[in-house]
């Protein structure tokens, strides 16, 4: 939602038009901070953590280089001071009303003005409120003094006669990513991460708005401005309502506290999922007045849409999808961590280019993962923009938590804080309570050497937040639907595969083959992941050298999974080629990611409508990482994330072969049946035509169906140096017979021309044989439109390299080919 407090260029009632609309003040100057014990201040940055601000003045050695991270922990031990002055002008101080708006403060605080306790805080996912008209002078100073978490922690746990999983983290409302994960290092930050204001207004301001969509037809929209108002005024307020500039509404209201206008969308536009239509976003203007003064407005943009999850029993079980304008739609996409440990790092250009990447992959749906934060306004707006849909978790992981009276309302708070913040955002596809908790009582040994009251007590508590509590919050302040906890079962429970989402960890975690994931397909996968190896300037970077190394001590802690290393080793013997060579290893271990992810895609795409989502772990890094990512901490692709582009297209023509039937599905998430005219021409890698076919079909919209069939008995050739090509008349499929570490392919020579392009430059290749995952890379930067694909024999491969480089001359080029040599 984004807010706009004086429309000049709307509102135009008369040349007499008056304005005492809030004033807000950002309040990010001049800002100092020391360790409470200490008698020296430094400079601070606001929003920002004492972590980043230890770092801006060299005070640490950087937390993501090498295994700095493990002398840092006395940060999060150690109490810490912040402090600024400001200045006020007589006009805002004279305001009748006066209020300082955290957003949010990590997490323990006591904050004073001008020496006076006007707050102390314990959740940092909300926002508070404070009243400080008495208090104000012209010259102020504002100090919030942030305590360790770890005193508060040991208070509450003390106060039980039993143990909760998963350690101290469960006591305390901030992230719980940064107490660390199998991903990310333990930074446990505190300090000011989200914005100060200070708010002046004399008679009236909005508080919140609510853009409710009551209903919504083909011929018509019928919504209702909610809005709830700070005031004092008893009557006489007019309310203009205004859609894309044009006055729709004025309105008339005597309830000052909270206003309800109803007004109508003829022949409304919709919102769509971005691979579906337009993501059509309305620009809906409240402007408040009072006579001929302007008193405050408030700007929204609301996409039009109904969505709702369907979860109906059927013939196998029950099933789980979204559906979308009446549309059933089929989910694609990753789930989301946060951008960074120390989350001021994340600028606006980040969000930008890592929901961009979402985008370019064909992703429709991205799950904000319940261990990190709910994100800024920022994420929010961009999925709205592009047409992405958001699984929104609360921010509870892995363990269960307390279910004190204090607990439990302090938690209601952040729900109806963040609700509220995020509901008018149309990309907010559902609301889910938990990742792995009910997973992790049932399935983890939770329950092991527990009294039977000792559990009925901790199940009771769960169930007061994640079935009462969050669902009744959720319920009475928006209209999308509430999912308990994510996966309903876990992966030992036979109704794993038939009833609601799942996690399918029998891969990495159980060491379970690929083939797993074509075996037992889920309802819903939303979480399936494999760990690869991040860019080369990614690990250069981690170790300080230019010389790639993937043994040092520094690079092994950046490892965060106690069996990674040991689990990419096994599943890249059993599939690809094992290298000696650092710089082949870290290129064989993204093919392998992809390679086993892509497979898992496409065998839930073919299953659809009993699959209809496949959401794979994970999309990005906080920091420098061996990890499950497909775009690494410098937002480098990986080859999964160029794979998964191709896998996620909403025309996928997939190959499965079962009994020696070689099967060939089309998947078509487009809302419109495509006439196919496929040639099928299996090739041996010099180029041979060995057998070949034509398919004449249609693609059915929104379906999977089977176009062809064919015993590969019939056919004689050798399933180890051959490919089946599949061409339409603009795209290309392809499929293997064998793993690739038993292809028998060629070492030789490709053809590279390079010309240069306003954009960057155009890179044509060919060569004589198949070059198997051309993996092109160069120190200059840009970006490849194209990586880790593959060539057929006698072909041209064409793509760019976008750069605002002059030249490319240290373009480099490894292949499959050539590690088998």
């Amino acid at each position: 939602m984004r807010y706009s407090f004086l429309l000049l260029i709307l509102i135009c009632f008369s040349c007499n038009t008056k304005h005492n609309v809030p004033k807000t003040i950002e309040l990010h100057n001049n800002w100092e901070f020391k360790k409470i014990t200490d008698s020296i201040w430094s400079p601070a940055s606001i929003p920002g953590n004492v972590h980043s601000d230890l770092l801006e003045n060299n005070l640490i050695e950087n937390p993501f280089i090498g295994n700095n991270e493990h002398n840092l922990q006395w940060i999060s031990e150690t109490d810490w001071e912040y402090k600024t002055s400001f200045s006020l002008d007589k006009s805002t101080l004279q305001k009748k009303h006066v209020e300082l708006n955290f957003e949010g403060l990590d997490t323990y605080a006591s904050v004073y003005l001008n020496d006076s306790l006007i707050l102390k805080t314990n959740n940092a996912f909300r926002e508070f409120q404070v009243d400080v008209k008495p208090l104000l002078k012209l010259e102020n100073v504002l100090r919030i003094l942030f305590e360790n978490s770890t005193k508060y922690e040991e208070q509450e746990k003390s106060k039980l006669n039993y143990t909760l999983p998963e350690g101290n983290r469960i006591f305390t409302r901030k992230a719980q990513f940064q107490y660390g994960w199998d991903w990310g290092p333990k930074l446990n930050i505190l300090g000011i991460w989200r914005p100060i204001t200070l708010k002046a207004w004399d008679d009236f301001k909005i508080e919140n708005i609510y853009i409710k969509q009551q209903d919504l037809t083909e011929s018509i929209a019928k919504l209702q401005v909610q809005i709830q108002n700070k005031t004092q005024l008893d009557k006489g307020l007019v309310y203009n309502v205004y859609l894309d500039d044009y006055l729709v509404i004025q309105h008339s209201e005597n309830n000052n506290q909270k206003s309800e206008i109803n007004f109508e969308i003829n022949n409304p536009k919709r919102w769509w999922p971005h691979n579906l239509g337009e993501p059509y976003l309305y620009d809906i203007k409240v402007v408040v007045r009072k006579g001929k003064t302007i008193l405050d407005s408030v700007s929204v943009k609301k996409g039009l849409r109904t969505i709702e999850l369907v979860t109906e029993k059927d013939s196998i079980g029950e099933s789980f999808y979204f559906k979308v304008n009446n549309v059933p739609v089929y989910a694609k996409g990753a789930n989301y961590i946060p951008q960074n440990s120390m989350q001021n790092k994340v600028t606006d250009a980040h969000y930008e280019k890592l929901i961009d990447d979402a985008l370019a992959a064909n992703m429709n749906m991205l799950r904000v993962w319940g261990g990190g934060i709910y994100e800024n306004d920022i994420f929010y707006d961009l999925c709205d923009e592009k047409g992405i849909l958001v699984w929104q978790d609360f921010m509870f992981a892995c363990a269960m938590y307390p279910g004190d009276d204090d607990y439990l309302n302090n938690v209601k708070q952040e729900a109806i804080d963040n609700v509220k913040r995020l509901r008018n955002h149309a990309s907010i596809a559902l609301w889910c309570g938990n990742n792995e908790n009910s997973e992790g009582w049932y399935r983890w040994g939770w329950q092991e050497g527990r009294s039977d009251s000792e559990k009925e007590e901790i199940w009771s508590n769960y169930l007061k937040m994640f079935d009462s509590i969050l669902p009744n919050t959720v319920t009475s302040l928006t209209d999308i639907d509430y999912w308990e906890s994510s996966p309903k079962y876990g992966r030992g429970n036979p109704k794993f595969e038939f009833e609601g989402d799942a996690h399918d960890w029998w891969i990495w975690h159980d060491a379970y083959p690929f083939e797993h994931l074509e075996k037992r397909v889920p309802r819903f996968m939303s979480e399936f992941g494999m760990q690869s190896f991040p860019s080369y300037e990614v690990i250069n970077y981690l170790n300080q050298t230019d010389s790639l190394e993937i043994t040092s001590e520094g690079f092994k802690n950046h490892q965060k999974h106690h069996k990674g290393f040991v689990l990419i080793d096994k599943y890249m013997q059993r599939n690809f080629p094992v290298p000696n060579n650092a710089g082949d290893y870290v290129y064989i271990s993204q093919l392998l990611q992809a390679y086993g992810i892509t497979k898992g895609i496409e065998a839930h795409r073919r299953a659809r409508p009993k699959n209809m989502g496949t959401i794979y772990w994970q999309l990005n890094d906080c920091w420098p990482a061996v990890s499950w990512s497909s775009i690494d901490y410098f937002g480098n692709w990986k080859a999964l994330h160029y794979k998964a582009k191709k896998s996620f297209e909403n025309l996928l023509i997939s190959s499965r072969v079962e009994n020696n039937i070689l099967k060939i599905y089309a998947v078509n998430d487009n809302l419109n049946n495509i006439k196919l005219n496929l040639n099928l021409d299996l090739l041996d890698f010099n180029g041979y035509k060995i057998w070949s076919d034509n398919v004449k079909d249609s693609a059915i919209a929104n379906s999977c169906n089977l176009i062809f069939t064919i015993n590969l008995d019939d056919i004689n050739f050798d399933k180890k140096a051959t490919v089946l090509k599949i061409t339409s008349d603009s795209n290309q499929w392809l499929k293997y017979f064998s793993k690739p570490k038993d292809l028998r392919l060629q070492r030789k020579n490709i053809e590279t021309n390079i010309i240069k392009i306003p954009t960057g430059f155009k890179i044509n290749l060919t060569s004589s044989t198949l070059q198997k995952n051309i993996f092109l890379y160069t120190d200059v930067k840009g970006f490849f439109t194209d990586n880790y694909f593959d060539l057929l024999p006698n072909e041209t491969k064409i793509l760019e390299f976008k750069s605002k480089s002059k030249t490319l001359n240290d373009l480099k080029i490894k292949t499959l080919n050539m590690i088998m040599f």
